[in-house]
């Protein structure tokens, strides 16, 4: 059966992430793999409201992890669960990943981590449950990706969170990122299809993701493709955080706790096994956080007098400031 490749662009139509992403696309379909390709800004996904219901119902053993929320989500919920292979590109929104893409990200969020699921299904089966009750089964699948990041800054800098935010996107179902790329400077070219060494790099992109959902060993398939090792040994970006103690660091990508040093003038940053093995992206992590929350979180009812304590703050709306009529402000008369 051949394989499937998912690519998903949060950028404008026909623009750089489009062509970039398809270029990948191409290049795995040309080796034989069933590809589809998503913009996200096509799809009409409301926000999460935070009702935390996806949650509550595996952890009560009554659902399936499923948002309540049935739109367009479900689209590309489908795609994903589908796919072996996905390449995702965002654009740069004032230093940050778009809006829409953090709206999926919360729509992806808590409802689809592995701990959470694989918890129910395993519990759901065990009573004999159908497959149609028990949270989906693919979302086990492995799975590898490729990150692609654009900005128009000249300054890499002025995107450096862009890439650290996709992650969000690929941690809670565990899928795991092989290949990243960071596109800055953009403006410098009217379309990516004026410099070839990028779409060069978009070719390679396709190759490497071909080369890890081919792979005949985990190993293989884990193996890191990117063009840059980065710090962390886990997701191999840049991006630290220093500790409150002053003297160890954090991947705020990832989770990994670490402790810096200066060797020959450079910065260097040892993160134990066991510390690496606390990621967000791994296993261990996840079911660290998700046996936080089932342990720890308050149920509804704790605060008997919940109601009239919030009775003042119910009741407190001062509303919006009226316009200034002397100003050239936002709103038309």
């Amino acid at each position: 059966m051949a394989k499937k490749v998912l690519g998903v662009s949060f950028g404008r139509k026909m623009s750089n992430c489009d062509i970039m992403v398809k270029q990948a696309l191409m290049e795995c379909e040309k080796a034989g793999c069933e590809v589809a390709f998503i913009r996200a800004d096509d799809l009409n996904i409301t926000n999460c409201n935070g009702c935390i219901s996806c949650v509550i119902g595996m952890i009560t053993g009554r659902g399936r992890g499923y948002c309540v929320r049935h739109d367009d989500f479900d689209i590309l919920d489908e795609c994903i669960m589908q796919a072996d292979g996905l390449v995702i590109a965002c654009p740069t929104y004032e230093t940050s990943v778009t809006g829409r893409f953090k709206t999926i990200c919360d729509r992806i969020g808590p409802s689809h981590d592995l701990t959470f699921r694989k918890a129910a299904y395993d519990e759901g089966k065990a009573a004999g449950k159908p497959e149609e009750k028990l949270p989906d089964a693919r979302t086990f699948k492995k799975r590898s990706a490729a990150l692609i990041s654009v900005g128009g800054a000249m300054t890499e800098n002025w995107i450096a969170l862009t890439l650290p935010m996709m992650y969000e996107f690929t941690f809670p179902i565990g899928i795991d990122v092989i290949d990243t790329v960071e596109y800055y400077g953009a403006m410098a070219h009217e379309s990516v299809l004026g410099y070839p060494e990028m779409m060069e790099r978009m070719t390679k992109v396709g190759q490497n993701l071909l080369a890890s959902i081919n792979a005949e060993t985990e190993e293989e398939r884990l193996k890191w493709r990117g063009e840059e090792e980065g710090v962390c040994p886990v997701c191999h970006t840049r991006l630290l955080q220093v500790s409150h103690d002053g003297c160890s660091v954090d991947c705020v990508v990832c989770g990994s706790h670490g402790t810096a040093s200066i060797e020959n003038g450079k910065i260097k940053v040892h993160f134990t096994e066991e510390e690496q093995n606390r990621s967000r992206l791994r296993w261990l992590g996840k079911l660290e956080h998700s046996t936080e929350i089932k342990t720890q979180a308050q149920p509804s009812g704790t605060i008997k007098n919940l109601k009239e304590l919030k009775a003042p703050y119910a009741d407190f709306n001062p509303g919006v400031f009226t316009p200034d009529e002397n100003a050239f402000g936002n709103i038309k008369k």
